[in-house]
């Protein structure tokens, strides 16, 4: 029962965690185009995010029973997870690179799993959910992020030609508002479902291992004999940590991914968090867990792309790439050693 708590515990960390170290990909564009300051952006993108957090559980489902045996799982695998992608999301947090929450937990249910049934790759459904839910989207979803992101920059630069670029500015200063809380809701639809779905796992493992023998009437909550669907008191729990997280900031990728990437004017504010939204929105309806960090990063990208490639910072884009590649392998590798250390012991 002491392990389980501490599960619970660990995985509201990794919410919070992962609304602060994502905080950047809702309030970028909108901080580095001047359109709100980073107070009011936060206030904007936490909000926005709550909402959206309460918009779904597809996502949840993909993540709770769709990558690996739930069998398989155990509350000492489930620990070492999140662990795994709490320490790589401090270590990119502190580096100032916008690295993928999403992915990190997934490397680190993987690894951890593995770990716990000695190796036995049948444990991971690789063919119905992490092929086409985790590896396909994660090469797909920048691609789409990109593409869209310079072709609705594209697309607003031949509609807006004759109009002065004051007026251009003034109108997508004020749509830009719009567009920044449309990703705040995108990103909550998406990265606060994952927790979701790891705490609906959680409980549904307690009750199968026999954790809640004599539980009161109050607390009947807490049991969950069968994984079919996430829990109204899990949803809200994770959407309000989600949205806490959000609000403590994370200045060090705002500066990374609004800054140094390419310099924005509010109309490519605008096209990059647009295009990006739709993305991981379409994504959310149909229970893919992508990464918000990817597809924005990306959108900016395609966007500043427009008018020349040379715009792009592509020193900057390279650490950024170097940063995505590592996070599965090093978050799986993380989470197999913290279930080695912990069984050793």
């Amino acid at each position: 029962m002491t392990l389980l708590v501490l599960v619970v515990f660990v995985a509201l960390v990794f919410e919070y965690v992962n609304g602060f170290h994502d905080t950047a990909n809702s309030i970028a564009t909108v901080v580095s185009t001047k359109v709100l300051t980073p107070r009011l952006a936060v206030a904007w993108a936490s909000a926005w995010n709550l909402v959206g957090a309460l918009s779904g559980t597809a996502v949840a489902t993909t993540i709770g029973k769709g990558l690996v045996d739930t069998n398989a799982v155990d509350m000492t695998v489930l620990l070492c997870a999140l662990l795994s992608a709490i320490a790589w999301g401090l270590l990119t947090w502190w580096l100032g690179l916008p690295s993928s929450s999403s992915h990190a937990l997934v490397g680190g249910l993987c690894g951890a799993t593995l770990a716990g049934s000695r190796g036995n790759l049948a444990v991971l459904h690789w063919s119905t959910g992490l092929w086409p839910k985790v590896v396909l989207p994660m090469v797909l979803s920048p691609i789409a992020g990109f593409v869209g992101g310079m072709m609705l920059m594209g697309a607003i630069m031949i509609a807006f030609s004759r109009v002065r670029p004051r007026t251009v500015s003034l109108f997508f200063g004020k749509a830009q508002l719009a567009s920044a809380g449309f990703m705040g809701f995108s990103h909550g639809s998406n990265d606060a479902q994952k927790t979701m779905g790891i705490l609906t796992l959680t409980l549904f493992t307690a009750t199968r291992e026999g954790l809640f023998p004599h539980l009161p009437a109050w607390a009947s909550f807490l049991r969950i004999p069968e994984f079919n669907s996430v829990p109204k008191w899990i949803i809200i729990t994770c959407a309000v940590t989600m949205a806490a997280g959000t609000a403590g900031g994370g200045m060090r990728i705002i500066k990374t991914m609004g800054q140094k990437l390419v310099k924005l004017q509010p109309v490519q504010g605008f096209a990059a968090e647009t295009a990006a939204a739709c993305v991981i929105y379409g994504s959310s309806l149909v229970g893919v867990p992508v990464s918000t960090t990817h597809v924005i990063s990306t959108s900016i990208m395609g966007v500043g792309a427009t008018n020349r490639f040379s715009a792009v910072k592509w020193g900057v884009v390279e650490r950024i790439v170097f940063a995505w590649v590592l996070t599965l392998p090093v978050t799986g590798l993380l989470g197999a050693a913290f279930v080695w250390l912990l069984r050793a012991n």
